[in-house]
């Protein structure tokens, strides 16, 4: 019995595993319980696949003209005789009855020649990231002639194609625009409400002027300034100018009130009395701690410059072609006969909304993961 007690003694208790976490480990664990902020994550990966590998996910060449206003090309799992077949598509063609009332040959799928679908086909040839020669397709025909998915614009264009190019520009934009804004607002934000004073007065007035201004009037009057000849870089690079130098001060005035706080705590004054320089204070201490908000508002305000471009491209102020854009492309719906005749040219409407709702999830969960309480 005594010998039993020993072993008992003896055996090595195993390591208690405190559950120590880092704290992006926690904000993580706290993103996966929210089933949005989840889906807006999964939505914004796919975005930027889709964005970064659009040659790739295009099914027909995006400059390659055909008939105007094809109608989408349906995907069908049935023959004419209602059997199962394996995933194809009919072209539309004119038939041998005619209207009764029209007199005009019926249009219906072409039934004698289908085209057979599937994964990784071959098609037009491009440049994998501008590097690798490759002509393979995520989806398509098998035989490689071109599948209008969501039919053709005025020009015979295919609109699947041109979605997946101009999302490129659109969220290039977006990102290079929220990139600027959020550097130049944390950076003035945190450097006025850490010095306060005379400096911080004079800033906020100047902040307060940039907000005062109605935004867009002042973007289609800006943007109105470039000459239309101008080269596609220059107006692009200026229509960028232009967003970012109006929306700074927004973020600016958020971060300010952060710092405001934060430069009361204890471990900023104990900072101070032991003479650390400012610039260490402002960035070493201040800001690890004015990230979270930081992050969670460049996700909130993503959406809301693609909707500016949508909006800017459809009036004709954000992109010349031959760049492709969302909002570029809805230039084809300004009138409304073409919607009701041609409703397929409202699908990068779709696509915005699809992003504005991926990216505003993404902020939500992300918020409620920074800050639980």
């Amino acid at each position: 019995m005594k010998a039993d007690v020993q072993d008992i003694i003896a055996a090595p208790v195993p390591a208690a595993h405190h559950g120590n976490e880092t704290y992006l480990a926690l904000v993580w664990r706290r993103l996966k319980r929210s089933w949005t902020g989840m889906a807006g994550l999964i939505l914004v990966c796919l975005l930027m696949l889709m964005t970064i590998f659009a040659e790739f996910f295009s099914p027909v060449d995006p400059k390659l003209t055909g008939v105007a206003f094809a109608p989408p090309q349906m995907i069908s799992i049935t023959d004419q005789d209602g059997k199962l077949v394996w995933p194809r598509t009919y072209q539309l063609g004119e038939g041998t009855e005619l209207d009764p009332i029209t007199f005009q040959p019926i249009v219906g799928p072409d039934y004698a020649n289908p085209k057979d679908l599937g994964f990784f086909v071959k098609g037009f040839s491009y440049r994998l990231l501008g590097l690798l020669p490759m002509d393979r397709h995520f989806f398509g025909a098998v035989d490689g002639t071109p599948v209008n998915f969501l039919g053709t614009d005025k020009f015979g264009r295919d609109v699947l194609s041109r979605i997946f190019h101009g999302s490129r520009v659109s969220l290039m934009i977006a990102l290079t625009v929220v990139f600027i804004v959020t550097v130049v607002g944390t950076t003035i934000g945190m450097v006025s409400g850490y010095f306060g004073g005379r400096f911080d007065i004079w800033m906020q007035r100047f902040v307060e002027l940039v907000l005062a201004f109605p935004q867009l009037p002042l973007y289609l009057a800006l943007t109105s300034l470039i000459p239309v000849t101008a080269p596609t870089n220059v107006f692009l690079a200026f229509v960028i100018f232009v967003m970012s130098a109006l929306g700074w001060a927004q973020m600016s005035r958020e971060v300010r009130g952060k710092t405001l706080a934060l430069a009361r705590i204890d471990y900023v004054r104990a900072a101070m009395a032991i003479g650390a320089t400012d610039r260490r204070i402002i960035f070493q201490h201040i800001f690890p701690n004015v990230m979270s908000h930081v992050i969670v508002a460049v996700t909130l305000a993503i959406p809301n410059v693609v909707l500016l471009e949508s909006f800017l491209g459809f009036l004709g102020f954000a992109v010349k072609p031959p760049l492709m854009s969302w909002g570029l492309m809805l230039q084809d719906t300004a009138t409304y006969s073409v919607i009701g005749s041609y409703p397929w040219i409202l699908s990068p409407v779709a696509f915005v909304l699809i992003t504005v709702f991926a990216f505003n999830a993404l902020g939500d969960g992300l918020r409620d993961a920074v800050d639980p309480y």
